[in-house]
């Protein structure tokens, strides 16, 4: 005579440690994700409906409300702009220059540099943000 057992073996997975790693994961890109911004320089930028992405890191002129000169977080007289600049291209090896500059500056001070692009042969960007 069989003796049938009521007890069935049933598979389980443990996903107690998949959530602890999936947490750690998260933050871990959260906070790198923050660190990888090379605009330090904070601004409101001019919006756009559709703005584009450049595919790699190019240089990057910011313009403060104060009329400061940043080439990638570093401070530069508007005297020296465009010696700076054309180092700092010729070491890239890429003539594309993105202009961070705040959406109510005056135009003259975004004419002022991009004459410095038009003058060397670089291609400048303008950065925006999305509506």
């Amino acid at each position: 005579m069989a003796i049938k057992r009521n007890k069935r073996f049933h598979a389980e997975v443990a996903t107690s440690a998949l959530s602890d790693i999936m947490f750690f994961l998260l933050l871990f890109f959260l906070i790198i994700s923050t660190l990888a911004n090379p605009n330090v320089i904070k601004m409101d930028l001019p919006k756009a409906s559709a703005p584009d992405h450049t595919p790699q890191q190019h240089l990057t002129v910011s313009v403060t409300a104060e009329k400061k000169f940043f080439i990638d977080k570093e401070e530069v007289p508007f005297d020296q702009l465009e010696q700076k600049l054309i180092e700092k291209t010729t070491e890239k090896g890429d003539k594309t220059v993105v202009i961070r500059i705040p959406f109510d500056m005056q135009v003259q001070s975004l004419i002022d540099v991009l004459q410095i692009g038009i003058k060397n042969e670089m291609k400048f960007v303008i950065a925006t943000k999305a509506n």
